[in-house]
């Protein structure tokens, strides 16, 4: 440190500086992380939730599906399934969370009218129909889970992020710098004291010449 300190009263202030802006980053980047893990947590709540409704959806539809398997024949509800005109169109927006972006994403013709799923009404029933629409409303669950387990993944990547850089501070470069800012204060004090014993002597000397 001796060799890389400059012990000047500018270098103390500069280095005093530091210690309060990095201080006042450490403050801000734990605010930070507390609202990130605040968030996280409330996403981790909606994450559990639609998976819980997530599997009830999906049983719902694997039972209508057997159902209508069961009066038309597996063959012919296949062959149904085959006559679907379109798949979902999915939109992924980015939302901004505290620094992160997350996507949001929006499933278009998830739910569709008989006449948007494209097979024939004449040669379909009402078991059909009930399939058809369980497994939209499942997939509808889908989109909003992925959405909201991308979102985890992304928080938690910036909770341990900020978490690093909050340890940065606190145990590496604010400890560094005030051992920086007391080791200049205490050559300082040195050179003082130097400077007043050698005035002191000269003094002496001066006055015994003189005398």
């Amino acid at each position: 440190m001796a060799e890389d300190v400059k012990t000047t009263r500018l270098e103390l202030i500069e280095t005093r500086n530091k210690i309060r802006l990095a201080e006042n980053g450490h403050k801000l980047l734990k605010q930070k992380r507390d609202v990130l893990v605040l968030e996280f947590f409330k996403i981790l709540k909606e994450a559990k939730d639609q998976r819980k409704e997530l599997n009830g959806r999906m049983q719902n539809a694997f039972n209508a599906l057997a159902v209508a398997q069961a009066h038309h024949g597996v063959l012919e509800v296949e062959s149904i399934a085959m006559s679907v005109k379109r798949a979902p169109l999915i939109d992924v927006k980015p939302k901004n969370v505290m620094g992160v972006h997350i996507p949001a994403i929006k499933g278009e013709y998830v739910s569709k009218t008989l006449s948007q799923r494209g097979y024939s009404i004449a040669g379909s029933s009402a078991k059909i129909d009930e399939a058809a629409e369980g497994f939209e409303k499942a997939l509808e669950i889908i989109l909003k889970l992925a959405e909201t387990e991308n979102a985890l993944k992304r928080l938690i990547k910036e909770i341990e992020k900020t978490k690093r850089r909050v340890n940065a501070l606190d145990y590496v470069m604010i400890p560094n710098l005030k051992s920086t800012a007391k080791y200049i204060i205490m050559r300082l004090e040195e050179m003082e004291r130097e400077s007043f014993i050698s005035l002191k002597t000269i003094k002496a000397r001066l006055e015994k010449e003189t005398a």
